[in-house]
């Protein structure tokens, strides 16, 4: 019987659909430190990370037995896939179930950067709080601005559809330009990065992590929008130069931010701490019991697909 190892603390009632079928190892707390998962692997043909658990060359040649890495997550730039590849072990993901959870927490963080909702409660917090005078410490609308979304996949055209309810015009830059059905659908205009940044009052980035898109929002970019520019991150934190981020928004060069993901997770960039004009979350955007069990559904039947063909399965190698 093939022996499934998890990483983290999934629901119990997931792991149960394993019972039968496969062999399955949980951690009794929260997860397994990557020491544990070193001396363990060896023995399971199934390893089961999240994104925040990374799994490289050594971990793959310890599991001299796997077969699969069955990722918790839409991203896998937590596993070298190449590496992967290489020894024939199957990388899958989850797509599906963080689609609508993620779009709507950029969206989330689109109004709270907007509208400066973190600022305001932080202020009223404080012993000095904060003027309550018709003119001070004024927000920014949504409705009539322009969205410019990097990356129009999935998530991207979900934010997109929650936009346009909102009132707002959408411009995308992709990879390849989309359907025009689809494009019609949100009458959403393809046109090029450079554009997007000029013209866009918002812009969210919705790009996986390749290195075509690592730091594809550096200094330069930063330059290109414009003084009233929102920058909404929930993709992947090394698509934006941090440090030439947070110079940007010291410098009122652009408006605000909105960052769920950062270059060097769970550490946070100091200078992007001590700034009113950002939006900070801890990689939250799926963060919702139905949403994380949905996830852990995904993998497990990715897992009764890849072995039983019972599911399809979410494969990336």
């Amino acid at each position: 019987m093939k022996k499934v190892l998890i990483t983290y603390k999934l629901n119990p009632e997931l792991a149960e659909k394993l019972d039968g079928k496969v062999e399955y190892v949980l951690p009794e707390k929260s997860g397994f430190r990557r020491e544990e998962v070193l001396e363990m692997i060896a023995d399971f043909n199934v390893l089961i990370p999240n994104f925040s658990f990374y799994t490289d060359k050594e971990m793959m040649d310890r599991g001299k037995k796997l077969e699969l890495i069955a990722n918790m997550g839409v991203g896998y730039n937590n596993i070298d896939v190449e590496y992967a590849k290489q020894k024939g072990i199957a990388v899958a993901n989850t797509p599906h179930t963080v689609t609508e959870p993620t779009a709507e927490f950029a969206f989330a963080l689109l109004h709270a950067a907007a509208r400066k909702i973190g600022f305001y409660d932080r202020k009223l917090r404080t012993p000095e709080g904060l003027r309550w005078g018709l003119y001070d410490d004024l927000g920014v609308p949504i409705y009539g601005k322009s969205l410019g979304i990097v990356g129009m996949g999935r998530i991207g055209q979900s934010l997109a559809r929650r936009a346009i309810a909102s009132g707002m015009n959408i411009m995308y830059h992709n990879r390849s330009r989309l359907d025009k059905t689809i494009e019609d659908k949100y009458g959403a205009r393809y046109v090029s990065l450079e554009t997007l940044l000029k013209e866009s009052d918002y812009i969210s980035l919705n790009a996986p992590s390749t290195k075509e898109t690592h730091h594809m929002i550096a200094k330069k970019e930063l330059e290109m929008m414009k003084e009233s520019a929102i920058l909404i991150n929930t993709a992947r934190g090394d698509l934006v130069d941090e440090v030439a981020l947070a110079h940007a928004l010291k410098e009122n060069q652009i408006l605000a931010a909105g960052l769920d993901v950062y270059e060097n997770e769970p550490k946070i960039l100091p200078a992007l701490l001590e700034l009113d004009n950002v939006v900070l979350a801890p990689h939250a955007g799926t963060k919702t019991m139905q949403t994380r069990d949905e996830m852990g559904l995904e993998v497990i039947q990715n897992i009764l697909g890849f072995y039983f063909d019972t599911y399809p399965v979410a494969r990336v190698v």
